[in-house]
């Protein structure tokens, strides 16, 4: 128990120290792990082992389509379709601002991702249209959180891998809670615009739409061929990450034309850098849940859960509050990898579904991306339109009451999000 103590002493005080999560999950479990006689090779072995997967492959590819997508011309021309065909209506642009969040979302898995892309072109044209910024920031921040909820989706294939559970029905799973999620937002956005009477574009003509629809496509027709291909049974998610790698390349290559060799070097990087951390993420908060197991955490959290929560409704409760709390100070990947191996035998012990429940931890996971202080969305919308990170805050607070909303409807009504992965 005392090593239990101070292994999350440790890592909160580097947490605290602004250490990165990787780094700080790994550290703490090494000096409480060399206090039970485990060694270094045996650390650095559950490392490897735990990133060895075939499932944790489509990481990297849909992380490097997401950039390719978003620099690559795809999210650009998919928004200007958007515009033409709703941007005159009042609400137009937040609209536009949802839709375009809610495809960028089915390509790449990322809300980080979608936030950067949509936003930094979104936020700009809806300040120009008479939107309040701080409204517009706020908005990009929410709607980005899409990025995970909407297959494909990084946290469910992490969530797939740890539970053994198959990544195709945890992606179908997602679908109609995002479609619902978005449409909410959608319905916010336009109410909000007619009461406080937010610009809209010039409409334009069909001519004009058709062209620009005819231009956007091939970005369209992207989630299509992956979502496809998935639910089709043609390829599995790990294949249909490179096929979408492979397809972006082609598009923003040989038809848009916007991707040099240079450009190419800088996606490749970025697409490095990411995949690199999540990985480091990963393989850290495998070791640190190694060395809960060993000393029966997870065994005497759940007969603590028995003792003491009477029904499931209590603990789904209970768990939804230790996961927002968690979700102010740790990434959605390091979450999900901490608390799931935990949390599994006690779902069991309930007969909660566990494909729900991950909906239900990837809706919390939402939140803690525009929750702050280390709310990751906050801090790319605020690197965006060059505002502090408070006013976003802001911003995001009437749509992180709607996130919370859906999620009370997600527990509810189990069926939602079951309803296609069965």
């Amino acid at each position: 128990m005392n090593s239990v103590v101070l292994l999350f002493l440790i890592f909160i005080v580097l947490c605290l120290i602004r250490v990165p999560i990787a780094v700080s999950l790994g550290l703490s479990s090494i000096v409480a792990l060399s206090m039970i006689d485990f060694t270094l090779y045996t650390v650095i072995q559950k490392m490897f082992t735990s990133i060895n997967s075939a499932t944790l492959m489509a990481i990297p590819g849909f992380v490097f389509a997401g950039i390719i997508m978003s620099k690559g011309g795809i999210s650009y021309y998919l928004i200007e379709a958007l515009k033409s065909w709703v941007g005159h209506i009042r609400g137009g642009l937040a609209v536009v601002t949802i839709l375009a969040c809610m495809v960028f979302a089915a390509i790449s898995g990322s809300s980080p991702a979608t936030a950067a892309a949509i936003g930094s072109i979104m936020i700009p044209g809806m300040v120009k249209a008479g939107y309040s910024k701080k409204y517009a920031m706020g908005l990009v921040a929410a709607a980005g959180t899409l990025g995970i909820l909407i297959p494909p989706s990084i946290p469910l294939i992490i969530y797939g891998s740890v539970a053994e559970e198959s990544v195709g029905k945890l992606f179908a799973a997602g679908v109609i809670p995002g479609i619902m999620l978005g449409g909410l937002l959608i319905v916010f956005a336009i109410i909000n615009a007619r009461m406080n009477d937010y610009g809209r574009l010039p409409k334009e003509t069909m001519e004009q739409r058709m062209k620009k629809s005819t231009k956007a496509i091939w970005g369209f027709l992207l989630p299509v061929i992956i979502l496809g291909g998935i639910y089709s049974g043609i390829v599995t998610p790990t294949e249909a990450s490179f096929l979408a790698c492979f397809y972006g390349i082609i598009v923003s290559v040989f038809i848009y034309k916007e991707i040099t060799f240079k450009k190419f070097r800088e996606i490749l990087k970025e697409s490095i850098n990411i995949t690199a951390m999540i990985f480091l993420v990963i393989s850290s908060a495998m070791i640190f849940g190694m060395f809960l197991t060993t000393e029966q955490v997870p065994q005497n959290f759940a007969l603590w859960i028995e003792d003491s929560a009477t029904n499931k409704w209590i603990f789904i409760i209970g768990v939804n509050l230790m996961l927002f709390i968690m979700g102010m100070f740790l990434e959605a990947v390091a979450i999900i990898l901490i608390t799931l191996p935990i949390l599994l035998p006690v779902l069991v012990m309930f007969d909660i579904n566990i494909i729900h429940f991950a909906i239900i931890m990837t809706i919390n996971m939402e939140l803690a991306m525009i929750t702050p202080p280390v709310g990751l969305n906050l801090f790319v919308v605020s690197g965006i339109a060059k505002e502090k990170v408070g006013a976003v805050v802001k911003g995001v607070a009437p749509f992180f009451a709607i996130i919370v909303l859906a999620l009370v409807i997600i527990i509810l009504f189990p069926q939602i999000s079951l309803y296609l992965a069965q």
